[in-house]
């Protein structure tokens, strides 16, 4: 419930602290590129260029996106950087999500795609 008010917020463009994780964050345009899709409710899917992610997330202290119950695939792809299936949190600014690991260090960033 709770998520879902911040979200909406976030949404009907308030000057609040609150920031709208909610809709697609890709790396690029190319189709097979790393890309996260939150959900209202807290659901998350995507995918590292090769494998699958599926997990939940929720908006902690206004400004970080936590990563939860992540899982994914193990399918062995060549030339793929598989950098996204170590996300833990994040931080949005603007129209860029910054990917952080379970040890702080930013792991690489993603864009609003919607």
């Amino acid at each position: 419930m709770v998520l879902s008010a911040v979200a909406l917020t976030g949404c009907a463009g308030s000057s609040g602290d609150s920031i709208d994780a909610v809709g697609t964050w890709s790396e690029s345009s190319d189709a097979d590129a790393p890309s996260l899709t939150l959900e209202q409710g807290g659901k998350l899917s995507g995918t590292d260029g090769c494998n699958q992610l599926s997990g939940e997330w929720k908006l902690e202290d206004d400004d970080i996106v936590s990563f939860e119950s992540v899982a994914s695939t193990q399918m062995a792809c060549e030339d793929v950087d598989t950098w996204l299936a170590g996300l833990s949190q994040a931080t949005i600014s603007g129209s860029t999500m910054t990917i952080e690991g379970s040890d702080g260090a930013e792991i690489g960033q993603l864009e609003r795609a919607d």
